[in-house]
């Protein structure tokens, strides 16, 4: 499909094919378009967590609201924060970015000092929210390639963090779990699936500013 027609086609799936799982390429995919989404200054203050485990996904469906997608998904995708993005943190990217461009460590130097002054400085909560903001980031990225990859998802905020951060083990690993994605194959039954779009039109929501005439 092209761009538009696949997003003309995905919905948030209800119900997935219990039945139905991913190939293990389209997963790939997805992780590989959550580690190339853009984030600030790329320092990816995020992790994704890949669930594909019926039983754990039953659990998960009580911290859920009991949105039933997330037992009949074929996988769930949990988008994570750094709890720690400090200091050490900043200097591993940039180590990072030495080593793979090769660039100069004296040329690196004066950024990265500055994003630790800058890190330093900002409270635990600003930075909690920053990185939040990544991973609405990742989730556009992802929503946007199960689309194209043929891949229904269903995006979600309706759920309990610290039960999830809990189960999974997660606050052992420094992350809190922020956004979820199940994804999979939709069922035939999903009447969601036949909804038509609604949208606001284009003049309503694009605002085109014209070349000035000189």
């Amino acid at each position: 499909m092209d761009n538009i027609n696949a997003l003309k086609w995905r919905y948030a799936t209800k119900k997935f094919d219990n039945e139905k799982l991913l190939p293990p390429q389209k997963i790939e995919v997805l992780k590989n378009a959550f580690n190339l989404t853009a984030t600030s200054y790329g320092l990816q203050p995020i992790k994704l967590v890949v669930v594909q485990d019926k039983t754990l996904q039953e659990k998960l469906v009580l911290f859920s609201m009991n949105q039933k997608q997330i037992a009949t998904a074929s996988h769930v995708l949990i988008i994570c924060i750094e709890e720690g993005v400090d200091k050490e943190f900043i200097e591993k990217y940039f180590n990072l970015v030495h080593r793979i461009r090769a660039t100069p460590k004296e040329i690196l130097s004066p950024f990265k000092d500055f994003l630790i002054g800058d890190f330093e400085k900002k409270p635990v909560d600003e930075i909690k929210l920053w990185a939040t903001n990544q991973a609405y980031l990742a989730l556009g990225t992802l929503m946007t390639v199960c689309a194209t990859e043929a891949i229904d998802a269903c995006p979600m905020e309706g759920f309990e963090p610290e039960n999830y951060d809990k189960l999974l083990g997660l606050d052992e690993m420094n992350l809190r779990s922020v956004l979820v994605l199940p994804v999979g194959y939709r069922a035939e039954d999903d009447v969601f699936s036949e909804f038509k779009k609604v949208r606001r039109s284009l003049s309503d929501v694009i605002i085109e500013i014209p070349p000035s005439a000189k």
